[in-house]
């Protein structure tokens, strides 16, 4: 009786543990206070480490979850330069995977590369999408772009290899400036490369930067299903986009800039060059289905073989293609289950037979006129030394709104 008694009140004050912090890890504030609130009553430990495991098997089973890092990531939850080193307890890194935090912890510096590379990612898929129906919306959540990445369409797919690319692309570059204990410039390009020039310099490092890239950012795919097969594919071509774009950069050498004698390394790509790309391979991005090939596991990586063109008449995805499995849903209209925010009041060009057009972007509903004026700098002037003067330029500019 005693035995069932002490199990059912424990039980109880599991649950009841395990409510409050579902509750509390949804509102940041409140996860703040309730830590000091822990630490008064002497809970810290249990409350903290309770927290850090349900936040870190939520990470896990939740696709892109660590893309909310890129809304709270700041100098305030930089590693610590101790010994020892330990994650500071910040909201932000309660979004990580226990294996993500790992890697973080055993790369000193890796932090701000990853947070940067998500600003990019985030800023390039805006860009390259401003004038379709979904132009790449993003949020405070903690999965950024929505509920669109629970679906399987090609939106997804590119999400999914954008931010890939941004965080190898980020991290990259941050090894051949310095910014990661971890890593330096890729020294074995060195020595003779061709008859007037030869290998030096400083490369930067996309190998680790693909490396660290599937670790960290694959290790947030859990499951066996065509879902999670998508994503890795998707992740991986971000990844390969990085790599293939990689571009070779000298310098000359010798008397007055005859360039005698040139020394070259392997430069990274503009991450527009890497948007570009996807951006053409989400517009021949392939529709696939599952194909079990004779095993019921699905690796750790993506393979191939278990993605098949739905037409079979179509070839087989690359590494390079991006994929998905469903039809994208209607993005003209406001719709909350799906997440989309609709095209009404969004500006477009009445003149533009594309999808910028007033007729294509709006669906067919209308749009309304207005005009404004515009206030801008001009006629800049330099004055040595050194100030620069500028007029004041009133423009009348049409625009077209959405219905």
């Amino acid at each position: 009786y005693y035995c069932c008694c002490f199990c059912c009140r424990y039980s109880c004050f599991i649950v009841v543990i395990i409510i409050i912090n579902i509750i509390i890890q949804s509102w940041p504030p409140l996860a703040a206070a309730w830590r000091v609130l822990a630490l008064l009553l002497g809970l810290k430990g249990a409350c903290v480490l309770l927290a850090s495991a349900l936040s870190g098997a939520s990470a896990a089973n939740s696709s892109g979850r660590w893309w909310g890092i890129v809304n709270v990531a700041s100098s305030a939850n930089l590693l610590t330069n101790t010994k020892n080193v330990q994650l500071a307890l910040d909201p932000s890194l309660s979004l990580l995977s226990r294996r993500q935090r790992r890697l973080i912890r055993q790369n000193p510096g890796i932090l701000h590369a990853i947070a940067a590379g998500l600003h990019t990612a985030i800023k390039e898929c805006k860009w390259q999408f401003r004038n379709r129906r979904w132009n790449c919306p993003t949020s405070h959540t903690p999965t950024v772009f929505g509920k669109i990445v629970n679906r399987g369409c090609r939106e997804t797919a590119f999400v999914f290899a954008i931010t890939s690319a941004g965080v190898t692309h980020a991290v990259a570059r941050s090894c051949s400036e310095g910014s990661i204990e971890t890593c330096t410039c890729d020294y074995r390009r060195r020595g003779p490369g061709g008859p007037d020039w030869h290998w030096g310099g400083c490369s930067d490092n996309v190998d680790f930067g693909r490396v660290f890239g599937r670790d960290f950012v694959d290790s947030s795919e859990r499951g066996r299903d065509l879902r999670y097969l998508t994503n890795l594919h998707n992740n991986e071509a971000g990844r390969i986009t990085v790599a293939a774009e990689m571009r070779q950069e000298c310098k000359c050498h010798g008397m007055s800039g005859s360039c005698t004698v040139r020394t070259c390394w392997m430069r990274l790509p503009s991450f527009r060059a890497v948007g570009d790309v996807l951006k053409d391979r989400f517009d021949g991005a392939s529709r696939v289905v599952y194909a079990n090939k004779g095993s019921n596991r699905a690796s750790h990586r993506a393979d191939p073989r278990h993605l098949q063109p739905e037409n079979p008449a179509h070839k087989l995805p690359s590494s390079r293609d991006l994929v998905y499995f469903e039809k994208s849903p209607n993005f003209c209209s406001y719709n909350g289950k799906t997440g989309t925010q609709g095209t009404s009041g969004r500006t477009c060009n009445s003149s533009s037979p594309a999808l910028d057009g007033c007729e294509l972007l709006c669906c067919g509903r209308g749009y309304k006129t207005h005009v404004e004026k515009v206030t801008e700098r001009c006629h800049c002037t330099f004055h040595w030394c050194c100030h620069v003067s500028c007029l004041n330029c009133t423009s009348t500019q049409t625009l077209h709104q959405c219905l």
